[in-house]
């Protein structure tokens, strides 16, 4: 299983996650979250990043200046839109910056499955998380889960990752029901909100049966 350990914003949870053989590391760049790192930080993690993991930054409904602020500073392997942003709008960043888009959308019921189907025509990858509660501020890192069934015999033609509510010690029972081969999590391997916990990441990376790809090619749905 691949595994992307988001919201990291410290050398010794980087060192966690790519040693315990994660094949992405997220940094997040929404202001609203307590995961939120600087440029200058995010670009000193990245430089203790290999080759072969990718680094994918989070944003939520950017404009191209918030985005080209971080890219000619962070160098990021791919894009992670994780707010409200419409297809044409994934089109449009994966041609203006030159990267992989990964869109995140939210599931909470079967009505939110045809989005799915239509961001898999744009996305270089969509990320299945649960939906938000209502009224929330903060889109996706809510250590929420869905029911997992209903992603049950569902495939696309695209890399897909899922998210929502995953911990050490329902990451494989998650992967049964789903199929899923890619899994991303942010409060899973916290102590507390936003504080990410090298120990937990290991765990889960462990239980997850972490297997990190090898150098990735130069296609679009990277690894």
């Amino acid at each position: 299983m691949k595994v992307k350990i988001c919201g990291l914003s410290t050398p010794d949870t980087i060192a966690a996650a790519v040693e315990g053989g994660a094949a992405y590391v997220g940094f997040v760049f929404f202001e609203k979250s307590s995961r939120l790192v600087s440029v200058d930080t995010a670009r000193a993690l990245a430089a203790d990043v290999p080759p072969g993991v990718v680094k994918v930054g989070l944003f939520v409904n950017p404009d191209d200046a918030a985005l080209e602020a971080v890219l000619d500073t962070v160098p990021l392997d791919m894009i992670q839109l994780h707010g409200a942003e419409p297809p044409e709008r994934v089109v449009e960043v994966r041609g203006t910056h030159g990267l992989p888009v990964m869109k995140a959308l939210g599931l909470r019921d079967e009505s939110d499955l045809t989005a799915l189907d239509t961001y898999a025509e744009v996305a270089d990858q969509i990320l299945v998380d649960a939906k938000p509660p209502a009224g929330g501020e903060v889109p996706g890192g809510n250590g929420l889960a869905f029911d997992w069934r209903l992603l049950s015999g569902r495939r696309w033609p695209l890399p897909w990752m899922l998210a929502g509510g995953l911990e050490a010690d329902n990451v494989q029972r998650a992967a049964n029901l789903t199929g899923a081969t890619q899994v991303d999590l942010s409060s899973g391997v916290e102590s507390a909100p936003g504080v990410k916990d090298p120990a937990l990441i290991r765990a889960f990376l462990k239980a997850a049966g972490a297997e990190r790809p090898g150098p990735p090619h130069d296609g679009p749905g990277l690894p």
